[in-house]
């Protein structure tokens, strides 16, 4: 993988975008020419050298500039990221499960070293040197949340499980797609799953809580959700719609390439070893179609999906209004021919 990071923006110019090797191995979410929503976890269990999968936390050539946006989202709002006051044990477990899956994937860029309860961890990146009292708060300058949650990609939301059910009790969420941890924020499963349509009907989050309650340590597992959004743009919040949700109107023939990007999220979810809470991360990735239609099986297949689509996603996903611009602009990318099974880009 490539090991130089980019300086680019999320917001304002706009200036984002991926490498040849980066779209290659973009996780393209629709593996057939179709979709609905299923449950679709399997195992997140190590993938392809190179690949999203390689590794349980995926870092790549966005880092940096993805944890400058992080930082400036939790300066104007710092309600994105919150714990309730029962989840500081779990704080500690997810500090741990990141601290120390960065430094033994990733070497050449973080340090953990440990001693008891004396930790010192180093991030090359962003330049921190830190060490501190695994156990103790006050050793670190944020909650453990927060501090090693300002230096890994992805969103992360930490569920208390008790009472037969998943309650989101801690947070830290500056990526979302139009979704507030301010307003779901002690929420159970089925509460905060509550506007996605059709998805109830067929009992997919039955299920999946099912599935999820009986999660086990040791043994994380791992889907694929996705989204469309106007401009490379991470925080689309409800907070900041006023910021964005314009955007949709300013889709043209001329522009839609560059303009609308496919939003990926490689969620996956934990078992933590102490608090037996679950660990659900939310890790984004963007593509603007331009770049997408570079891979000529994903060309043909994504007006497929998007052309079939049920009318409850096409308005719960916020693509009405610019989803037959799209369609117009992909159509010459599609030569009628049969695509493989999968979502890979052969």
């Amino acid at each position: 993988m490539n090991q130089e990071f980019k300086k680019t923006t999320f917001r304002d110019d706009y200036t984002f975008y991926n490498s040849p090797e980066s779209i290659r191995r973009f996780p393209f979410p629709f593996w057939e020419d179709k979709y609905m929503y299923s449950v679709n976890i399997e195992p997140h269990v190590k993938g392809p050298a190179g690949s999203v999968y390689e590794f349980p936390i995926d870092i790549n050539e966005h880092y940096v500039s993805e944890m400058a946006d992080r930082a400036i989202v939790l300066k104007e709002d710092p309600l994105r990221c919150q714990a309730l006051p029962h989840m500081m044990l779990a704080q500690w477990d997810f500090l741990e499960l990141l601290m120390t899956s960065m430094a033994r994937d990733y070497p050449q860029w973080f340090s953990l070293t440990t001693e008891g309860d004396h930790w010192h961890w180093i991030n090359k990146p962003l330049g921190i040197d830190q060490k501190f009292t695994f156990g103790d708060p006050s050793t670190l300058p944020q909650e453990p949340m927060e501090y090693i949650g300002r230096q890994c990609q992805g969103d992360f939301s930490i569920q208390d499980q008790r009472d037969g059910q998943l309650w989101m009790d801690a947070g830290i969420i500056t990526t979302q797609a139009d979704w507030s941890l301010d307003f779901d924020v002690g929420m159970n499963f089925m509460e905060w799953h509550g506007p996605v349509p059709l998805a109830h009907d067929m009992k997919v989050f039955d299920r999946a809580l099912k599935f999820l309650l009986n999660l086990q340590l040791g043994q994380p597992v791992r889907r694929l959700n996705w989204t469309m959004t106007i401009n490379p743009r991470l925080d689309t919040s409800p907070e900041n719609f006023h910021k964005w949700g314009s955007d949709r109107t300013t889709v043209t023939p001329e522009n839609v390439g560059d303009k609308v990007h496919l939003r990926v999220e490689l969620q996956a979810l934990f078992r933590l070893p102490r608090s037996n809470a679950i660990l659900f991360s939310i890790r984004g990735y963007l593509i603007k179609l331009r770049e997408l239609v570079t891979v000529p099986k994903w060309g043909r297949r994504l007006p497929r999906v998007l052309g079939s689509l049920p009318m409850e996603l096409i308005d719960y996903k916020g693509i009405t209004r610019y989803r037959d611009t799209t369609l117009e602009w992909l159509a010459k990318y599609d030569d009628g021919q049969p695509t493989s099974p999968g979502g890979g880009p052969d």
